[in-house]
């Protein structure tokens, strides 16, 4: 049995569910973190000690860190097409999935959107907000030429760097922002809302993590 620690409305979890959805898995999901608490525990922090979701419960092992596990869940579960078997086809894929955890999912979830759409209107800093919408879509438009030449990020097929950097997308283009014109990344991310994975657990509302802060 397979479960996951964590709640559905954070990214990291809805990037790693959404991977284990393309890859037909059966899981089990456990609300942690936020309003469902249970990082500080003691069972929680023998899992990860870090305190920080998803964990994914394999058996009686437990793996932290989203990319980690879903290398693994790839490695067991995947099609080549999703994480290549040849080292040098995967470290292409791996390339871009770095790039886009480090360099796009980074710049986004806490620079722009913890700052716009969790913090209460009379909290923001409109100034400090778009210094880093412009920061973070500068980093995005590098993908730019790549998925208007091809359907997905490294080529023809979905891949792990896909994940990676498509599950930030949702929130981008639902949330009310003052977006530059990516045309490309606009029909990429048009693509993605057709699979049925990336809707069941990627587009899920975030109406509760609004004004928190």
């Amino acid at each position: 049995m397979l479960t996951v620690y964590g709640r559905a409305t954070s990214s990291n979890v809805q990037a790693l569910l959404w991977g284990m959805e393309e890859m037909g898995l059966v899981y089990e999901r456990v609300d942690y973190g936020e309003v469902h608490g249970g990082l500080d525990t003691p069972e929680f922090a023998a899992m990860n000690p870090h305190r920080r979701i998803p964990v994914l419960k394999v058996g009686d092992t437990a793996l932290f860190e989203t990319g980690a596990i879903l290398r693994y869940l790839a490695t067991r579960h995947a099609p080549d097409s999703f994480w290549p078997a040849d080292p040098l086809a995967r470290a292409q894929v791996d390339m871009w999935a770095e790039w886009a955890k480090y360099e796009v999912a980074a710049r986004f979830t806490g620079p722009v959107f913890w700052r716009n759409t969790r913090t209460a209107p009379e909290r923001r800093d409109p100034a400090l907000i778009a210094r880093n919408l412009a920061r973070f879509e500068d980093a995005l438009a590098r993908a730019e030429p790549r998925v208007t030449s091809h359907p997905y990020l490294c080529g023809e097929a979905l891949t792990l760097a896909d994940i990676q950097l498509g599950h930030v997308l949702y929130r981008y283009f639902d949330t009310d922002l003052a977006r530059r014109a990516l045309p490309g990344l606009g029909a990429y991310y048009a693509r993605l809302t057709t699979r049925p994975a990336y809707r069941a657990t990627v587009m899920v509302s975030y109406d509760v993590l609004r004004n928190t802060f």
